[in-house]
């Protein structure tokens, strides 16, 4: 419970860092960007944890989840771009709360392939729905919150909410492969090692084709500069909410794991109405539906994590397991080993090119650090330490709690 939540935290502080870049990017130049960051981080984090040996090992014996795993970096790939024409249309108010019901799509889909929550007793049922019904229920109240007077929204309104239901519909979708690979016994860390890389492609493939070709932005070292590294920063961040959030996949499931997650809308408003005065003007209206909708995220957060899977839950959990064993010849006893977090010994052992790897990933950082221009925002500096406290905190709880039961696997 504790990675889902962590998770929240830290995909919620993500926004922070994009929010300083007020250059007027196209969407698709910045999402690459990022992506860009973010497959820095992801090789990084895998290196310094386990090392290349240990994740090349993991995905060489179950080289049928690399395709899996592409294909979900695909889908989140896709599942982004909705969203930048979600917002453009109908604005991140109303397009937020609508693609975060994902929770929703990955519970249907949890339930129907991987037998989560069959053979649950009513009260755990009733805790997981009813916990999503109230995260999505205080996304909404926190999304208007946000409203601005005399904000509208843009001229193709039908096709702002598709978008943002279509990028709710990938972004549930692509929790199958996670699954699938986690009751395969795969470690998280492998597997983002080959989600990052259909991220990078197929963000590359919708830059080059819907962005300018060569003369997009992107590629144009000079001219995105003064704003790449708060770009990079913003996927670095990313990245190890989007760890834990694998984690919590792996040991909660798709229907408890999301839905805790998706509290990062509220420390995402945390940011934005502490750190950078979002809501200064706004009046009391307005701040009832913040403090209705906080309330909501965290009774809901505390529903589903009281969700404790009963023994006939984790038989029907234990049997699609078998079924994947049976479908790719996997060794049972060993998967579900692996897939308890008791895993089979395997060579962590650091190589040379480890260590090069995350030296060079902190050289990029700090080069683009000294290129960075400061944006000339206002911003709370108590606010920001504070919730860097938070930050820092809840990745040490997490970091430590995660180790002593599992190692990281």
């Amino acid at each position: 419970m504790l990675c889902g939540l962590t998770a929240g935290v830290w995909l919620g502080a993500a926004e922070a860092p994009t929010k300083l870049v007020t250059a007027g990017f196209s969407p698709f130049t910045i999402s690459l960007c990022m992506v860009a960051g973010v497959f820095t981080a992801r090789w990084t984090f895998p290196t310094l944890l386990k090392g290349t040996t240990y994740v090349f090992a993991d995905l060489l014996e179950k080289k049928h989840l690399i395709v899996w795993a592409i294909l979900a970096g695909a889908l989140w790939a896709v599942a982004n771009t909705l969203t930048v024409f979600a917002v453009r249309d109908v604005g991140l108010t109303i397009a937020f709360p609508l693609w975060n019901t994902n929770s929703l799509v990955g519970l249907l889909w949890g339930r129907l392939l991987f037998g989560e929550l069959k053979g649950a007793g009513r009260g755990n049922i009733l805790k997981v729905l009813l916990g999503t019904v109230l995260i999505i229920a205080a996304a909404i109240l926190l999304g208007f919150s946000s409203i601005k007077a005399g904000s509208s929204m843009g001229a193709h309104v039908g096709g702002g909410l598709l978008a943002a239901l279509g990028a709710s519909l990938m972004w549930g979708t692509m929790y199958v492969p996670y699954r699938k690979a986690y009751l395969s016994g795969m470690n998280p860390l492998s597997f983002v090692t080959a989600f990052t890389v259909g991220e990078l492609v197929t963000m590359l493939v919708l830059v080059w084709t819907l962005d300018g070709g060569a003369n997009a932005p992107a590629f144009h070292f000079a001219v995105i500069r003064p704003v790449l590294f708060w770009l990079f920063l913003g996927g670095m961040i990313w990245v190890v909410g989007d760890l834990f959030q694998q984690f919590a996949c792996k040991y909660l499931g798709i229907g408890r794991g999301i839905p805790l997650s998706n509290t990062n809308q509220l420390w995402g408003l945390a940011w934005g109405a502490l750190v950078f005065g979002e809501l200064r003007h706004a009046d009391s209206a307005h701040r009832a539906l913040v403090i209705a909708g906080s309330v909501l995220m965290i009774l809901g957060a505390l529903a589903v994590s009281t969700a404790v899977a009963s023994a006939k839950e984790q038989t029907s959990v234990n049997q699609a397991l078998a079924r994947e064993c049976d479908r790719y010849g996997l060794d049972y006893q060993r998967t579900l080993l692996a897939q308890t977090g008791e895993e089979f010994d395997r060579s962590e052992r650091r190589r040379w090119w480890d260590y090069a790897i995350v030296v060079a990933a902190c050289g990029v950082f700090l080069f683009l650090a000294t290129e960075a221009q400061r944006p000339a925002l206002s911003m709370n500096v108590r606010w920001i330490a504070v919730l860097a406290v938070v930050l820092v905190f809840s990745l040490v709880a997490a970091s430590m709690r995660l180790y002593r039961q599992t190692r990281f696997s």
